[in-house]
């Protein structure tokens, strides 16, 4: 029971030191935004307008500024101090810091009834810059100090935890797994081991990997019953159930998934969405598409585009556009396979275009055409569906809505995350559907278009991102 005290003391000292840690953050980059308000911002505006500001007017804007900056903050990530990478945090934080300076100076050149000087802008967003180089990996070191990495026993099945254990391991100073148990031993053994590792003091957190739910329930309820913080993998079913809307029938409360898995309504205003959007970065764009075409066709005098086969709703068929990245005879074998990390199928524009995601961009046209839409899951190739099938049948879920050029799969996962994860945050993205969870998730394919991480290749031994994909057991 002490122990337990003193663990949750922890927590909430913790919680408070990352507030302070990020309020200064805000509160800095603030600051440069109100020096660069009352001593340069406001003078450059409408002259009639200026008259009308006052203490308040300044307080206002300055405070406006602040709420856009920590929200776009919250939403990328950049200050989860403890959490991230350091070069992930600063990254977050440098595009949150970006998105709400252009937002401001949309305001005010609304308010100047013309487009602003940026310069102010541009100084200001360099010192910015800075601040947040020089701030966070100073803030995250003195956060991860104060807090060493959480120790945590890992319980597994039959599988083997080696997977699990590396994506931990790439995190070593949030996480550090000290112990880990077998179901094999037993509910006794088990409830002991969980017991007198968290009140030695040698793990403060359990981890439940791949287990059995039948195994995994009684272990949960144990851990919640104690106060012990817990880890979960989810089954398949835990993220479909996750989504669903609580009701009640009398005093029983109940779960409803619905069969359609969007309304008429939803559909209506999605593809309003998609058209408008794509008509306009159509227009946008075309300069920019008119390059890369001639660059592709440049290198090696070969078709610009390149058409492939891939499936959206209830599994129909459609032709994917993109500009081609790889040789024309990158599949002369037949044989349907993911790109590999430094694949040398891959052209040297082929590489450039993929890495500024230019190849993409033909597929305004799928869009516009109905066979995707901007927010979804990423189509597959039949071939792929096909064998990710064979082992997993719940894989063809994904296509109970139209694919996407973006999801939640490209958002948290990456190019080579396994079809079995895969389709888990796929099914979170259906069971969440929401207009207002389309625009954050597109808000956040901006970010993941410049982080690097995500366009990782699968291993030069893998066709597809299967590795030990088994069937979901429950």
């Amino acid at each position: 029971m002490n122990n337990r005290k003193k663990l949750q003391k922890i927590e909430s000292f913790k919680r408070l030191i990352n507030l302070g840690f990020i309020a200064i953050c805000i509160a800095m980059e603030a600051a440069i935004f109100g020096f660069h308000w009352l001593n340069h911002i406001q003078y450059s505006l409408a002259e009639g307008l200026v008259r009308r500001y006052y203490f308040w007017g300044h307080v206002m804007e300055i405070t406006i500024y602040t709420v856009i900056l920590m929200a776009f903050s919250k939403m990328y990530g950049g200050i989860r101090l403890g959490y991230l990478k350091n070069a992930e945090i600063i990254f977050s934080q440098m595009f949150a810091t970006l998105v709400a300076d252009i937002i401001i100076y949309g305001e005010c050149s609304m308010m100047a009834l013309q487009l602003f000087k940026p310069n102010y802008f541009l100084y200001m967003l360099g010192e910015q810059f800075v601040t947040v180089l020089i701030y966070i990996p100073i803030a995250n070191t003195v956060f991860r100090r104060i807090f060493p990495p959480r120790k945590l026993l890992l319980i597994y099945g039959d599988r083997s935890p080696d997977d699990l254990i590396a994506k931990f391991e790439t995190r070593k100073d949030k996480y550090r797994i000290t112990k880990k148990v077998p179901i094999s031993v037993g509910y006794e053994n088990l409830h002991k081991e969980i017991r007198n590792s968290y009140e030695s003091g040698e793990c403060n957190a359990v981890v439940f990997g791949d287990i059995p739910v039948t195994v995994r329930k009684p272990l949960m309820k144990y851990c919640y019953a104690k106060s012990i913080r817990f880890y979960s993998l989810p089954k398949i079913c835990d993220v479909i159930i996750s989504g669903s809307e609580e009701i009640h029938v009398f005093d029983t409360p109940m779960f409803l998934t619905r069969e359609y898995s969007l309304t008429m309504e939803e559909r209506f205003v999605k593809r309003s969405i998609d058209i408008i959007c794509a008509l306009i970065l159509i227009i946008v764009t075309t300069p920019l598409m008119l390059l890369t075409a001639l660059a592709v066709w440049a290198y090696d005098h070969g078709p610009v585009f390149y058409k492939q086969t891939r499936c959206t709703i209830e599994m129909k068929r459609f032709e994917i556009l993109k500009f081609r990245s790889m040789r024309v005879d990158a599949e002369k074998d037949g044989v349907a396979r993911l790109s590999q990390k430094k694949d040398k199928r891959v052209t040297p524009v082929g590489r450039f275009i993929r890495k500024c995601r230019l190849d993409e961009l033909p597929q305004l046209f799928n869009i516009l055409k109905g066979d995707m839409s901007f927010i979804g899951p990423r189509p597959e190739r039949p071939e792929i569906i096909k064998q990710y099938i064979e082992t997993m049948p719940e894989f063809a879920y994904r296509t109970k809505v139209k694919a996407g050029l973006a999801g939640y799969a490209q958002v948290y996962g990456k190019y080579n995350t396994t079809p079995y994860d895969k389709l888990k945050l796929d099914l979170a993205y259906i069971e969440n559907y929401s207009l207002l969870l389309d625009l954050k998730l597109m808000l956040l394919t901006l970010k993941v278009l410049l982080w690097p991480e995500s366009t990782e290749g699968v291993d030069d031994n893998q066709i597809t991102a299967m590795r030990n994909e088994t069937k979901d057991k429950e």
